[in-house]
């Protein structure tokens, strides 16, 4: 298995000169991917700028992205993604998400009463259909296509669309319609049982996900966790969960868990720091000790 270590943050400020020294602080180290989230009611930087200006900057790095798909024009959706990956040369990464759910986020988003997994699942056909060049004549969500293409088409051929989830909704629609899995809030255990779901569910569709196509996203502290922020992310777990199977503290918590995700058959890493209070060249100094080193 390829494994490959990338680095997320939900603390870099809308600001060029933070994203520069990021992207070139991991890029000089070797990490794999930057992966930036899409949280729309936050002050987070808006993922899909961050990672054209991060192109301008990098030449190695992928660029990975969670985009928030309800709510969105699934045509501009496909057009901006197709550019970005022509933009980057061909180093775009994506996973589809539906958003935290809440009723503020849904309202502001306009998806009050969507089915957001279905409708994921036919965004992620459309787009399919878009980029391979295709006209789409289809109705979705008030948004109405009438012989309508997106042009030109991605550079990587196929664009991935990678999605999450560890309910039984989720799990079905990422064998049914994903090319991967990037998980979040399941221990080693259950992202091997989510795996094995999902690679059979896939079977069952006729379709085959890539076995290094598995992948978690890790929240750690370097030195402690506040309570309140670790029980926060252990809500929505099984009962039981140990923290350190979700958050782990310190370097040897952090290279543990890793270490049973692979064992457990991940191979995709995405790893986010909860504080950054001594700056990024410090947190990557500590992720290349104590994480980069299992990148292959």
């Amino acid at each position: 298995m390829k494994i490959r270590i990338a680095v997320a943050t939900s603390n870099v400020p809308a600001d060029r000169d933070d994203v520069i020294e990021l992207v070139e602080g991991l890029e000089k180290r070797s990490f794999d991917t930057l992966w930036l989230s899409d949280t729309p009611l936050t002050p987070a930087i808006e993922p899909m700028l961050a990672l054209a200006l991060a192109s301008a900057h990098t030449k190695r790095l992928k660029l990975g992205t969670n985009v928030v798909v309800p709510g969105r024009n699934p045509l501009h959706l496909a057009k901006e993604l197709a550019h970005l990956d022509r933009l980057c040369g061909g180093r775009l990464l994506i996973a589809f998400m539906p958003g935290i759910g809440s009723k503020m986020e849904r309202a502001a988003l306009g998806s009050a009463g969507v089915d957001r997994i279905a409708h994921i699942e036919r965004v992620i056909e459309l787009c399919r259909t878009w980029w391979a060049g295709d006209p789409v004549t289809s109705e979705i969500d008030g948004f109405s296509y009438e012989g309508v293409t997106v042009g030109p088409s991605p550079l990587q051929d196929p664009l991935e669309i990678w999605l999450g989830g560890n309910g039984p909704k989720g799990l079905r629609s990422a064998g049914t319609h994903s090319d991967g899995w990037l998980g979040s809030r399941a221990t080693p255990a259950q992202a091997e049982a989510n795996r094995t779901t999902i690679t059979e569910i896939a079977r069952e569709a006729g379709r085959t996900i890539d076995d290094d196509h598995f992948g978690i996203s890790i929240p750690y502290a370097r030195d402690e966790v506040d309570d309140a922020v670790a029980s926060a992310l252990l809500r929505r777990t099984e009962p039981g969960t140990k923290r350190a199977d979700i958050v782990p503290v310190g370097p040897v918590e952090l290279r543990d868990l890793l270490q049973r995700h692979i064992d457990a058959g991940m191979s995709k890493f995405v790893v986010r720091p909860l504080t950054l209070t001594d700056g990024w060249d410090t947190e990557l100094d500590f992720l290349a000790e104590h994480a980069l080193t299992l990148q292959n």
